[in-house]
């Protein structure tokens, strides 16, 4: 909307039948934005095609709706249409949420070569070769302004009178290819497509479909098909084939990622684990302990029963969640190495083979893991988790009242201890932990990994301009008078909304996991440690069912105080996340719900622990 505060315009929003509330939340914003309410998902092409009906501008902007502009973004793109007749359609730089810039702003048509070359892989192996990475016109300076062959549609200007001569979007494209075919079609018309580099948008990109799994891959292939039956002819036969090619490559390409990814990851780490083992052992024989012989028995029983304690600690430890993250490996090894030692140290003397064994077997086996997940990385079969790490210490950049607004959305989100300080962005200010000119020199003080824009003070425009601050720190965005902050720090994982309403950790698999986990293991120690209870509790035998009940998955022992169909579901729980069991709550609706969503949103098996601590003596109510 400030983007067009110059400018005689009108904005259309189409939305497909989205099932997160849209309609409800849009309906009081926005009185001059007009919205239209699909029934179904009808696909990008007709949805698009359904606005420019109603249009009546000498320009068409089709744009994606997870994108931000700067302020003077249309103003240069209608000035440099009226200085440059030929054009007929014209596209722009696109970052990612991270400052990086997104290739597709730039692309050739898919001849059958360009479309093996990117289906296959080829284009990301060489992204600068004029042959292989011609689909992205990789040896083209993307800095520059250029003739082009296809613009996205993620952001696409067009003339009206070009659109009424040659036609929209053709509507047999659901999702992808309709903007080639636009395009081609301009380009038969005798226009240009441009690229223009001289202002750049922030197209956080990958939120309407996962991109680079098997699905992407099938749309995309569908796209391509009836772009060359549309306008290849007797190509057509030779650019399928070449595709299908391509397709089955990468469908080998997906199931081998996924067999590591689901199954074969534990199945390397419990190899290399054994391995690791055995060779300790054999060394340890010939260098440490000579006159030592093993009972060969009891060593098959007891490598592969420690591989398996290694391999549960770590998967109840979140190693095989989705990504490779370095710390999650170290932290995995940490508690399964504890686990060992443990277990080790509470065997009869007669069971016991080898201290040493068990600690520098751990260590070949951590060390061995680690360089191959770096090989898996770098050989592109798993990627690097780029999920952000919720306890890194943020900076907020912007004026005190944008500072306030900001820290409220953290605190009501139950993030606000991650908030080190504020940046002014008045130069010459300093009521603040810096000021913006000094902002480099801050981040590497404090060791920052986020940092929060907020939009008012700062324009769209200068924000994007800083975007490349380090590649070390995430950036997220909150605009003047939203309700919200928003980032996302790669186009392959879907983005961040925090506020109020935001459910974070409590939906992830490893939080339930972990749930589930402690529930069991305070059971268990609850038992074992039964006649201090009969001596504390009133009624031990409410408080004995309660145990088995939950040993038996019926029950947790921390529920929610209100049940919401919103948040993450768990079991009714013996008490709520106010310390009390639900029948004693007498809070307003409004905390208790205020009470399940922090919850929620920043879960924590310690939290458990300590609400259970304070509870106990509800414990057996």
């Amino acid at each position: 909307m400030k983007a067009i505060q110059n400018i005689e315009s009108e904005v259309f929003v189409v939305d497909n039948n989205s099932s997160d509330g849209s309609k409800d939340f849009f309906k009081n914003r926005f009185n001059g934005v007009k919205f239209i309410w699909n029934k179904e998902n009808i696909g990008f092409s007709k949805a698009n095609n359904r606005a420019v009906k109603h249009a009546a501008g000498k320009y068409i902007l089709f744009l994606n709706p997870d994108t931000l502009v700067p302020e003077d973004c249309f103003e240069k793109c209608i000035s440099f249409f009226e200085t440059h007749p030929e054009a007929g359609a014209l596209g722009i730089k696109m970052l990612d949420g991270s400052g990086n810039f997104l290739k597709e702003s730039k692309r050739s048509f898919p001849s059958p070569l360009t479309s093996f070359f990117k289906l296959s892989g080829l284009a990301k192996l060489f992204p600068y070769s004029k042959l292989f990475s011609k689909y992205y016109l990789g040896n083209i300076d993307e800095k520059q302004n250029h003739e082009v062959d296809v613009l996205a549609g993620a952001f696409m200007m067009i003339p009206k009178k070009i659109i009424d001569s040659i036609g929209s979007f053709d509507e047999d494209f659901f999702m992808y290819g309709e903007d080639i075919d636009l395009s081609y079609r301009i380009r038969q018309a005798g226009y240009k497509n441009l690229y223009f580099a001289d202002s750049s948008i922030i197209h956080f990109k990958g939120e309407s479909t996962k991109r680079g799994g098997l699905n992407y891959v099938r749309l995309f292939y569908k796209a391509m098909s009836i772009f060359a039956r549309k306008h290849y002819g007797n190509k057509a036969v030779v650019f399928n084939l070449l595709i299908q090619i391509g397709i089955l490559l990468r469908a080998f390409l997906s199931a081998v990622k996924r067999f590591i990814k689901w199954i074969g990851m534990p199945v390397i780490d419990g190899t290399v684990i054994l391995i690791s083992f055995w060779v300790v052992k054999l060394l340890w024989n010939l260098y440490v302990k000579r006159d030592v012989n093993y009972s060969p028995n009891l060593l098959i029983t007891a490598f592969p029963f420690f591989t398996f304690l290694f391999l549960l600690a770590s998967y109840y430890s979140g190693l095989y969640d989705s990504g490779f993250k370095q710390k999650r490996l170290n932290h995995s090894t940490i508690i399964a190495f504890a686990l060992l030692l443990s277990v080790y140290a509470l065997l009869p003397e007669r069971l016991r083979f080898s201290r040493g064994i068990l600690v520098v077997g751990s260590l070949v086996a951590f060390i061995l893991m680690t360089l191959i997940r770096w090989r898996l990385v770098k050989w592109k079969v798993i990627e690097r988790d780029e999920k952000s790490d919720e306890h890194g210490q943020t900076f907020i950049i912007g004026t005190e009242k944008e500072f306030e607004e900001v820290n409220t959305i953290m605190q009501n989100a139950g993030m606000e201890e991650r908030v080190l300080g504020r940046v002014e962005v008045n130069v010459g200010k300093t009521n603040a932990t810096g000021n913006i000119e000094d902002l480099k020199q801050l981040l590497t003080t404090y060791s920052i990994k986020e940092v929060i824009f907020c939009e008012g003070e700062l324009s769209f425009k200068k924000i994007i301009d800083m975007m490349k601050i380090s590649k070390h720190v995430r950036i997220k965005f909150h605009a003047a008078d939203a309700s919200g902050i928003i980032g996302s720090n790669s186009k392959k994982i879907s983005g961040k909304f925090i506020s109020a309403d935001k459910k974070i950790k409590l939906s992830l698999a490893i939080s339930k996991r972990n749930k589930n986990f402690i529930d069991i293991v305070i059971s268990i120690c609850f038992i074992i440690s039964f006649p201090v209870h009969l001596l504390l509790k009133k009624n031990p035998q409410h408080f004995f069912r309660n145990i088995f009940d939950i040993l038996l998955l019926n029950k947790t022992w921390v529920g929610y105080a209100l049940p919401d169909k919103q948040l993450p579901k768990i079991k009714e729980g013996v008490l709520t996340t106010t310390g009390i069991p639900a029948f004693l709550n007498t809070l307003p609706a409004e905390s208790l719900m205020a009470s399940d969503k922090w919850y929620a949103a920043d879960y924590d098996v310690w939290e458990d622990v300590k609400i259970i601590w304070r509870g106990y003596k509800f414990l057996g109510t």
